[in-house]
């Protein structure tokens, strides 16, 4: 996937389609878009973003999708948005203002299609743009209307404290919570 420096120039500020649904169990919700993502369109297009290996591995999907497949997610009951809809080359070109603009954005989105579950890939973009300073990786204790919200680890591979079976195992204590009626996770 080489694409030149004007082509990843281009994509700077570029918005990705959201990849949803109507009652979804989880919609994902990334930082923002790579400029990867912006030239593919593909969610988590990047090659060393973590992103869809710890999505199989945690059971959300039945293989490894690749990120041209992410159309098929919302048969498996997940989704794909962003907190902050503008691509950049990274994460810390965005300002506080730009979260924090962002979840008020997706408070409005997930009003519309009320998944049980919001599921932020990042927990200092979720602190952010919730202004939760105290935030830490798992359900948090605010809801969106009926939406639970789990703070994720980022599967950029700029995060490199988090393995992918570490990351599996929370993805998948989530998956737990957002397909089992009856559970009741814990922080």
């Amino acid at each position: 996937m080489g694409f030149t420096p004007e082509e990843l120039q281009a994509a700077r500020g570029r918005h990705v389609p959201d990849v949803t649904a109507p009652g979804l169990r989880v919609l994902f919700c990334g930082i923002n878009p790579s400029l990867m993502t912006a030239v593919t369109g593909h969610h988590f297009a990047r090659p060393g973003n973590r992103f869809w290996p710890v999505l199989h591995a945690a059971g959300f999907t039945p293989r490894l999708l690749a990120p041209a497949e992410q159309g098929e997610l919302p048969a498996f009951g997940v989704g794909i948005t962003n907190v902050v809809a503008r691509a950049t080359a990274r994460a810390d070109e965005l300002t506080a203002e730009e979260f924090r603009e962002g979840g008020r954005l997706l408070a409005g989105k997930v009003a519309r299609l009320r998944p049980r579950w919001l599921a932020v890939a990042g927990v200092t973009a979720y602190r952010t743009a919730f202004g939760d300073r105290h935030a830490a990786i798992g359900p948090q204790e605010r809801t969106l209307g009926t939406t639970r919200i789990w703070a994720l680890p980022n599967p950029s591979g700029l995060n490199a404290r988090w393995t992918v079976a570490a990351m599996a195992e929370e993805y998948g204590r989530l998956r737990a919570a957002a397909f089992d009626e009856e559970a009741t996770p814990t922080g």
